[in-house]
């Protein structure tokens, strides 16, 4: 591995899994679509809710904004942060992405992940 994760070297036991989506995902903010794909992954990881990772080709980036918000999982790696601009104040920082993830996660390389709080996801 070039790129190996720190957190997993640490906990072995941890899992995560990334698994194809079996179905369309709709994203949407401010009456304006923002992504639609039926090539979501999921990612499971204990204790927190499944996430969908959607395709930066199916991703809508003339309604995104990055920023220079960041933040780091040792098993992930560096996260980017996207504002969704027709969801205004409540969109600020909605979308994130591992541009970069480690290798045991390379699976979710150029995916976004939208919080589900800040936007409409239909799946």
């Amino acid at each position: 591995m070039t790129n190996p994760s720190p957190g997993f070297a640490r906990n072995p036991a941890k899992s995560i899994t990334v698994e194809p989506y079996p179905g369309p995902v709709t994203v949407s903010a401010g009456g304006k679509v923002i992504a639609r794909t039926a090539r979501a992954l999921k990612l499971t990881e204990t204790p927190y809710p499944p996430v969908l990772y959607i395709p930066f080709a199916d991703i809508d980036f003339s309604a995104l904004e990055k920023t220079t918000h960041a933040s780091h999982c040792p098993y992930k790696g560096d996260a980017s942060y996207w504002s969704v601009t027709p969801a205004g104040p409540r969109g600020d920082n909605a979308m994130w992405a591992y541009e970069r993830p480690y290798d045991e996660m390379a699976a979710i390389r150029d995916h976004g992940a939208f919080y589900p709080d800040r936007v409409t996801i239909e799946a």
